[in-house]
């Protein structure tokens, strides 16, 4: 239902045109204000609140039994608070969709954003939470202080570098899972799309060679997952070019990346790694010259991520690739991290699992590209969000992982 039903304006909040010096409402001619407004979403009681015995149920008296319950047996807030089923959305508003630094008030309408998706796409609440500070350890602190709350923590919107520590920390000092989805659930979609797209030209992972043109956050972690996978080679490009362990100016996570990505040695710019390259993923918003995907090998696969503006546009990449994939809806294989972060937490929440190992995101994987089966076309490697196969596919493939790993409690 769209919040301008739920929340219907009065003509003092909506500032009529007819008020003196008054502006036309923002609503009046864009449909997304008119949804926006009075915001995305609300919290409902899942009990009833119908006469004063359910009142001594749900509040005093007959809450304090539960509260002491609790002080006893701390485990039990899981079964008899909302506490093992909701996730904590949590930003800083420093990378804000392809917005960037725009500040945790401006954030809210993403997070919202997010929530929403938690719900409809897995069945999970989430609360979106936008904090006044950008330094690592105060957030780090913020949300360990915030985490009895909460069965999981999921990352949004932090710029890197420090989004890599502040996961890291929160990960070391929570027994919940802490996911930053714009690495891993990027990383999760995109590796599924590849093996779908390796399977179509009967090819395996192992003898793809990769380019990713972009090493922040999803760069990263996609360079990370596709190495866990068992990628034949894959090299990042940055601004200044192809990341090699000779450079003298790389940050501490790009000196790291540069000791398990590539084996090929390659130096130079990013045309230079496409020469003969297999596969090309782009998660930067820059633009790749239509020479460099003509020198991509036969077959080759374009992965052009970046929103609005793909760095290479799908009818520049058909004419040289096999497969091609964006972040945009109104393009074959979109890209979405939609697919893969609600079955994911669904799935850690399901088993209270004490977090996301690299086996559930690669099983994530697996289990998305399954989803496809038999109907696997060139513009088919990928299934939509709004196939209501991926969601339990996901969060099935997501807490069996979890059980063989050890990391689940249930």
């Amino acid at each position: 239902m769209a919040a301008e039903i739920v929340n219907p304006r009065s003509d003092s909040a909506s500032g009529s045109s007819d008020q003196e010096g008054g502006a036309e409402p923002l609503d009046s001619f864009d449909p997304a204000f008119a949804l926006h407004r009075g915001g995305k979403m609300a919290v409902q009681a899942t009990v009833p609140l119908r006469d004063k015995d359910d009142l001594s149920l749900a509040y005093t008296p007959g809450v304090a039994r539960v509260c002491t319950a609790i002080a006893e047996q701390p485990e039990l807030v899981n079964d008899y608070t909302w506490k093992s089923s909701v996730v904590a959305v949590v930003t800083d508003g420093t990378a804000v969709l392809g917005l960037g630094d725009i500040g945790p008030e401006a954030s809210l309408p993403v997070m919202e954003g997010k929530a929403i998706l938690f719900k409809q796409f897995g069945g999970v609440d989430a609360v979106p939470i936008a904090l006044a500070c950008t330094g690592v350890d105060e957030i780090v602190e913020t949300v360990v202080r915030l985490a009895p709350s909460f069965g999981g923590v999921n990352l949004e919107d932090i710029s890197a570098p420090r989004c890599f520590e502040i996961e890291r920390k929160l990960q070391e000092r929570l027994d919940i899972p802490v996911f930053h989805d714009d690495q891993h659930g990027t990383a999760v979609v995109t590796l599924a799309a590849l093996r779908n797209a390796a399977r179509l030209s009967r090819r395996e992972i192992g003898q793809l060679r990769a380019v990713i043109s972009g090493a922040g956050a999803a760069g990263v972690a996609i360079a990370k997952m596709l190495v866990e996978a068992g990628i034949g080679d894959v090299a990042l490009a940055d601004r200044k070019g192809i990341i090699s362990a000779d450079r003298d100016d790389l940050t501490e996570v790009k000196r790291q990346v540069a000791g398990f990505t590539n084996k090929a040695g390659l130096k130079g710019t990013l045309e230079d790694a496409l020469a003969g390259a297999d596969v090309f993923i782009g998660v930067s918003g820059g633009t790749v010259a239509e020479e460099a995907v003509a020198s991509m090998a036969e077959g080759s696969f374009v992965f052009a991520m970046a929103n609005p503006n793909p760095e290479v546009h799908p009818d520049v990449a058909h004419k040289y690739a096999a497969v091609v994939a964006t972040g945009r809806s109104d393009f074959p294989n979109q890209i979405n991290n939609v697919l893969a972060f609600p079955g994911i937490f669904a799935g850690a929440l399901q088993v209270r699992a004490s977090r996301i190992t690299e086996g559930m995101k690669i099983a994530a994987a697996e289990a998305l590209a399954a989803v496809v089966g038999d109907d696997l076309a060139a513009d088919y490697v990928i299934p939509s969000p709004f196939d209501e196969r991926v969601a339990p596919a996901v969060t099935a493939a997501v807490a069996a992982a979890a059980r063989a790993e050890g990391v689940a409690r249930r």
